[in-house]
């Protein structure tokens, strides 16, 4: 097992909740820390302490960098490239989410029953590239994506700080200025149904590798429905509660209150949907446990959601629900390109545009200062957006 260097104890997220979205922390000061640090990853591209720019590939990789290819190679990880570290797990952590890509990919398929998903790979000059598979136009899913990444490259020491849910120096012991070398390799998912009272679903799973040994791993499963079903919800939850209890019983109640604070839509004061399970920064233990931690939990994706699919798919519904279902995926749009770190960090990076913009739905809607009925269904899942609540 590989001992992270110079890492602190995972900070404790709190397990109780007070009802209500007050007091959260706003997910504003993050975006700040972000332009913060992307404006420190332009100076430092134009000079840097330490290690030489030439030592080392740009912050920005650029928006060209990707090359397509008919096929991936067999690994997009080679020993060697990127930073010192624990080559063994990078290669182990992308056999591990290839092979659930397709089983994955598979399965929707399955339950679409029309469409099949599209496949592109690219690679990079500078090491790592990714294979995203896409499907459209489905009978069940307007649109589902499944992205592949492994990159390699460096960023200023401040815009890794804003890209971890920790604000600590990760970078211990290196010069001012001195840039970081980096590793990751990931796997997300977002899956959005026509049907109005089938859910979105979103999972990311990932593997981080610094300068210096440090290391953690991240990620999550969680889901955003139109209109609320408990039994959906306990199914769900209850599907990842079990996932964690076979790792750690603390697992669940942390980091489910983790999503529950995570996706908060700050200047809505309500979540992007129902939660699930997110963490981040995990090395709170041997790296072994931690990857068939996110090894069962990638695997479980499609028991979980899967049965709700396959239940709602052919329900009927109304065209004011339709419409309703088209504004929460507006809420969904307001989070991604808001909040979410993946999304803004890639769109500043240049990560590969088609694959970071996967994640929006194809048709969304704003309506100006709408508010639910009150009584309403729209209006039971709105409290339930506003007041996290307990599902198993």
């Amino acid at each position: 097992a590989v001992t992270a260097k110079g890492f602190a104890p995972i900070a404790t997220v709190p397990t109780s909740r007070t009802g209500s979205l007050q007091g959260t922390a706003s997910p504003i000061v993050e975006k700040e820390s972000f332009q913060r640090s992307l404006l420190a990853a332009q100076l430092a591209n134009k000079k840097t302490n330490g290690k030489k720019a030439e030592d080392a590939p740009p912050v920005n990789i650029g928006w060209d960098s990707h090359k397509p290819v008919d096929k991936a190679p067999d690994s997009l990880v080679r020993p060697g490239d990127g930073p010192d570290g624990n080559y063994p797990m990078r290669a182990r952590f992308e056999q591990m989410i290839r092979e659930a890509q397709i089983s994955i990919t598979d399965a929707i398929e399955k339950i679409d029953g029309k469409a099949t998903f599209q496949e592109d790979s690219w690679i990079r000059a500078n090491g790592g590239g990714g294979m995203s598979r896409v499907l459209k136009d489905g009978a069940v899913f307007e649109k589902a994506g499944v992205n592949l990444s492994v990159v390699y490259g460096s960023m200023p020491q401040e815009a890794l700080q804003a890209a971890t849910e920790r604000g600590v120096d990760r970078a211990k012991g290196m010069a001012p200025g001195e840039r970081v070398p980096f590793f990751a390799c990931g796997l997300s998912c977002v899956m959005h149904p026509r049907n109005p009272h089938c859910p979105t679903m979103h999972f990311n799973y990932r593997y981080f590798e610094t300068d210096g040994g440090v290391w953690w791993f991240g990620g999550g499963t969680d889901i955003t429905p139109a209109y609320l079903n408990e039994d959906d919800m306990r199914h769900f939850h209850g599907t990842y509660k079990e996932v964690c209890d076979r790792h750690d019983p603390e697992f669940y109640p942390k980091f489910k209150a983790w999503a529950d604070k995570y996706f908060v839509i700050s200047h809505r004061n309500e979540t992007r949907g129902l939660g699930g399970i997110f963490f981040d920064d995990l090395n709170d233990r041997e790296p072994e446990k931690l990857f068939e931690f996110a090894k069962d939990a990638v695997n479980s994706v499609v028991p979980a959601y899967g049965p709700i699919i396959e239940a709602h798919k052919d329900d009927p519904f109304t065209e004011h629900q339709k419409q309703w279902q088209l504004m929460r995926r507006g809420r969904y749009v307001e989070f991604n390109l808001v909040y979410d770190r993946g999304t803004v960090f890639g769109l500043k990076t240049g990560g590969r545009i088609e694959s970071i913009l996967m994640s929006l739905p194809e048709t969304a809607r704003w309506e100006y200062d709408h508010h639910p009925e009150p009584g309403s269904p729209e209006a039971d899942i709105m409290d339930a957006f506003k007041h996290a609540r307990e599902w198993v």
